[in-house]
This record gives C-alpha cells, structure tokens and sequence, in this order.
C-alpha cells in the first residue's frame, strides 16, 4: 500500500489477513476507513479468483461464536474452502472458521485410529469432525450455531461421511447441565433418521415417532434432543456408543469457556485422548499443568497454537485421563 496510503498510516496497514476459499478477510483499523476501498482492490488483486473482501469488524462474540464482517468487494460470501483434502461449503459471515489452524487439524487427526468414537463439541462446519471421520472414526459432533449445523450437515453428504457422524444442534453445556448428553452413553444404539430435504432440518426425535421408512425413532437415548440429520432419504444408520465413554474429546474451546474440560472428562473413557484448547499467557502453563494433573490428566503434549492477542496465546494439550 505505499503511495497510497499516506506514510505516516502505512505502519497501521495489517500484516497479514486471511483467504477462506476465495473469500479474503481482513482487518482494517478505523484509522483507515478512508482507504478501505483501496485496500479491498489489492487485496481482490492478489489472486485471481479472489470473489469477496470482508472486513472484520469485530471480535467473536455472542451465543453463535461469530464475528460481524462488512463486505467491501463482492456479492456473496458463500464458499467451498478445501484443506488437507476434505471440502467445506461455508458462508463466511454466518460461522466461524479459522484457516490458520489447517496444520494443527492435521496433526491431532493424524493420531486416530479407525473404530474410535469420538466427541466433538463446538463443531462448527467441521473441520475437525470431517478428518475424524476419513480416519474411520465415528463421531458425535455438537454445535449451537443454526447455521453451521446446516453447513455441517452439507459437508458431511459432499464428503460422503454420511453413517459416520451424528450432528446433534444445541448447546454443550445445557446438554451436560439436564443430564442428556450421558444418554449419549448409556446407549448401545442410535438410528438417525433422514428426513429427505435439501441440506436437512433440525427436528426433535420423539421415541415411537414414526419417520419417513416406516420404522419408529424409538431409542430413547436422543430422546427430545434436536437431532440434525445429514441429507438423505428414508434409511437410518447405527453408530455403536461405548457404555465405558468416548475414547477421544476434540475441544476447539470458546474463549474464556476452561470449565468445560471438567464436563468433557467425565465422558471420556480411561485411558482416552482429549485435545483440548485454551488461551493463557506462557506464564501459565505450569499452573495449569499442574492443574489437569490434579484432575487426573495426563499431559502427554502441549504446544502454542497462535496468538490472539498481546501477551495471550491459544495452546493446545494432547491429553489423557488416567
């Protein structure tokens, strides 16, 4: 941006931004509104099938963990983004997705093994869940986010993992807080029923609800819970639950959200794996290692992820419940 921004704003011009699919995002500070527009053209320069530049407006927040963006170039915001061969449909301004984290995607699902039951809360399009599942695993993947069940329930029918994931839309913690989620282990069996529809809809499965093959939604172990079923027509699928608990826990963690490390624990089998995300200072570390110790975890690895802010890193630790 040199000769056209002016020299003395050049040092606020960002030092890096995002491409998600062919969408690019940055954020530009409000000391530069004036060349917003400037910046969206070189940006939309860059690369040669770049459709959209959003700004970032804000940080994430609200009950949906999204951001709000301002559309500087372009008319849409839908994308197909592909990373380390799995393809995701996403709208950028409607979920949260964050392309940085591609190779530390790559490196928890690397340590999977086929036949694993896996729960994944905070899903989001699924960027883990489509991993775990091409490994062989079957997965139980949580997420609030209308919208990004949606698009997950899309991902798993274009990446042909349908029968592998079960997509339950709803708050992990209110899961956790009425009792549900232990259903989720206390069962032998889930059949998941289709509903034929473009994408799927969420809908409650009530026990003895006939659904569109005749057979009941008869387990009781999703009773009530807003089953978001992956597209497809009149055939149900089983995932087998371990009684014992999940042998792995994927927690790409909201900020500020730690306790759920103590409700995720306690539905992970002995012995399982939980890799599990939180944003500290590196000053504590140490107390926090000794803190998952004194829960019974073990660390068997721990690493900085990125950072998100001055002095606050996001760290990821390789767990495991002894």
């Amino acid at each position: 941006m040199r000769g056209i921004v002016e020299e003395p704003l050049l040092q606020l011009v960002p030092k890096r931004f995002d491409y998600i699919g062919n969408v690019a995002v940055i954020s530009i500070p409000p000391e530069l509104a004036a060349y917003k527009e400037a910046i969206a053209s070189k940006l939309f320069s860059m690369r040669g099938n770049t459709r959209a530049v959003l700004n970032k407006v804000s940080k994430l927040g609200g009950e949906h963990r999204v951001a709000d963006f301002e559309l500087l170039l372009g008319e849409t915001t839908e994308t197909i983004h592909r990373e380390n061969g799995y393809t995701y449909k996403l709208d950028v301004k409607k979920v949260f997705f964050n392309p940085r984290l591609y190779s530390e995607r790559r490196r928890v699902t690397s340590n999977i093994k086929s036949g694993e039951i896996i729960i994944i809360p905070f899903a989001g399009v699924g960027p883990f869940v489509l991993p775990a599942a091409g490994k062989g695993a079957k997965v139980y993947a949580l997420e609030i986010n209308p919208d990004a069940c949606a698009w997950l329930r899309e991902n798993i029918r274009i990446n042909r993992f349908e029968g592998q994931v079960i997509v339950i839309q709803d708050d992990f913690e209110n899961l956790f807080r009425t009792g549900e989620i232990f259903q989720i282990l206390d069962s032998k069996t889930h059949k998941e029923s289709q509903n034929g529809e473009s994408g799927g809809n969420c809908k409650k499965v009530i026990p003895g609800e006939k659904i569109e093959n005749g057979e009941k939604a008869g387990n009781k172990d999703f009773s009530g819970l807003p089953a978001c079923s992956g597209p497809g027509k009149g055939t149900n699928k089983e995932l087998q639950v371990q009684g014992s608990g999940f042998d792995r826990a994927i927690v790409p963690t909201p900020y500020g959200m730690d306790h759920f490390l103590v409700e995720i624990t306690k539905l992970v089998r002995k012995e399982g794996h939980i890799h599990f995300y939180t944003f500290k200072a590196e000053s504590q570390i140490p107390g926090l290692i000794n803190e998952y110790e004194k829960m019974g975890l073990e660390v068997e690895l721990y690493r900085r992820t990125g950072n998100v802010a001055p002095g606050i890193s996001r760290w990821v630790f390789d767990l495991i419940k002894k």
